[in-house]
């Protein structure tokens, strides 16, 4: 196993909306043992509202703030031996002050899901703030990609069937 996962053992889990990251996420910790956390939820909890009202009554800028300091939260607790596997939310890794709490905290992972089972997915999504024009959704998708690009693996999702992302987590070299 890498260095930089032994001294601060967490995945994260980053990719677009509607990726799998929370679904393969709780699979992926279950196999490891690892305690699970999806950061949307938390920042829900500690807000007392959902993603889209924090949108809507605080604006983007606010749920990057709390964000933020939730993912910041998470790599305390990571680092005083808490393995960890946390979701992102998909616009999380764009923000380079995440970024740069990550990178020698832990391995991300990115979960590229193809933008048809992204559309697929997200169709009916009234919960997404940023799911609701197609169009939209494309052009975002398009754009994130760089920054997802970062993170340090890359596993392609091929199917609906997450236990398939779980087996290809596994044989990532990290593992090895």
């Amino acid at each position: 196993m890498i260095l930089k996962l032994k001294n601060t053992p967490a995945f994260y889990l980053i990719g677009f909306m509607a990726a799998g990251k929370t679904t393969i996420g709780r699979l992926l910790a279950d196999r490891l043992g690892w305690h699970f956390v999806d950061l949307d939820d938390e920042i829900e909890r500690v807000a007392q509202m959902s993603i889209a009202q924090i949108f809507e009554a605080r604006g983007e800028s606010e749920f990057r703030r709390l964000e933020h300091e939730a993912l910041r939260k998470r790599v305390r607790a990571v680092e005083r031996g808490r393995p960890t596997v946390i979701a992102l939310g998909g616009g999380a890794f764009v923000q380079p002050e995440n970024v740069a709490l990550l990178e020698d905290n832990g391995v991300s992972i990115w979960l590229d899901c193809p933008l048809a089972m992204v559309q697929r997915r997200v169709a009916s999504a009234t919960q997404r703030p940023l799911a609701r024009d197609a169009e939209h959704v494309a052009r975002l998708y398009e754009e994130r990609r760089a920054a997802y690009a970062r993170a340090d693996y890359r596993v392609p999702i091929e199917s609906d069937d997450p236990a398939v992302a779980v087996e290809a987590v596994m044989r990532l070299p990290l593992f090895k």
